[in-house]
This record gives structure tokens, C-alpha cells and sequence, in this order.
């Protein structure tokens, strides 16, 4: 008598069931991993901001606004070292505020990044920072906060 050498259907089955209930267990936290990861990189770019706004200030007496041709956020980025207005393709930066004594800058996820729970970032001339998620407002550091996630 011989011996069967090669596999049966059920034994393909149990393991593609094996490899489906696998991935759905993985994807979902790669995917919540990633979004973290991504929203870590747009508070580092924001505080970035903060920081090329403070240099600014130090050296001139007031926060970059718009002039001379160029937009606030371009002046920072070519004179203080801010990152691009795009961050890592999932996040973009930009001032909602920026007056000579006051600015606020904002991060927006975009694309996949944009069913992120943690909203639209802020951060403000003192330090303070903020997400706006679904029309409600988390002030860090509230745990409902991005900042916070």
C-alpha cells in the first residue's frame, strides 16, 4: 500500500481559516499603530513650529506673519528650520492665527490618516495644545485629547 504524500482539501482549509482569522486579528493594531506613529510625527513637527515661531520672536521682537512675498509658514521653514507643510503625507501643518503677538498652529490628517480619533491638532504661542474631533474640543491633557493618544 502507498502513502498519500500530498494534502488534503480540509487541511488547506484550516489553514487558510488559520491564516485569515490571523490577519484579522493583526491588521486592525498595525493599523492603530501606524496612525500613532503618524500622529507622533505631526506633534513633533508642531512643536517644531513652536519653536521656529520662538526664534523668531527672539530675534526680531515679533512672530513671522505673512511678508515680503512669502507666507508665514514659508518664512519659518527657510529661515528657522520648520518642517514642510507636509508631514509624512498623512498631516498638514499650517497657522489658523499668526499675528505679531499671537499664532496658533494647526496639524490636519489627511487622507487614511484622517479617520484618526485624534482629530485635528493645535498648538498655541504658550504652549497650549489642543484637538478638535468631530465638532468637540479636547484641551490636553485630557485623554480624549490627541495630544494625549
Amino acid at each position: 500500500m502507498g502513502s498519500n504524500k500530498g494534502i488534503t482539501l480540509i487541511e488547506l482549509l484550516v489553514v487558510i481559516l488559520i491564516v485569515g482569522i490571523l490577519a484579522a486579528i493583526a491588521i486592525p493594531g498595525y493599523t492603530g499603530y501606524m496612525q500613532r506613529a503618524r500622529r507622533a510625527d505631526a506633534k513633533v513637527a508642531l512643536e517644531q513650529v513652536r519653536a521656529a515661531q520662538e526664534m523668531w520672536r527672539a530675534e526680531r521682537g515679533t512672530y513671522a506673519i505673512d511678508g515680503g512675498g512669502n507666507t508665514a509658514e514659508t518664512r519659518l521653514q527657510t529661515t528657522m528650520g520648520a518642517p514642510a507643510t507636509t508631514i509624512n503625507i498623512y498631516y498638514t501643518w499650517s497657522f489658523t492665527t499668526k499675528t505679531t503677538t499671537l499664532f496658533t498652529g494647526q496639524a490636519v490628517p489627511t487622507g487614511s490618516q484622517a479617520t484618526d480619533s485624534g482629530g485635528t491638532l493645535f498648538i498655541d504661542q504658550n504652549g497650549t495644545k489642543w484637538s478638535v474631533r468631530g465638532g468637540i474640543t479636547y484641551t490636553y491633557p485630557d485623554p480624549n485629547c490627541g495630544w494625549s493618544k
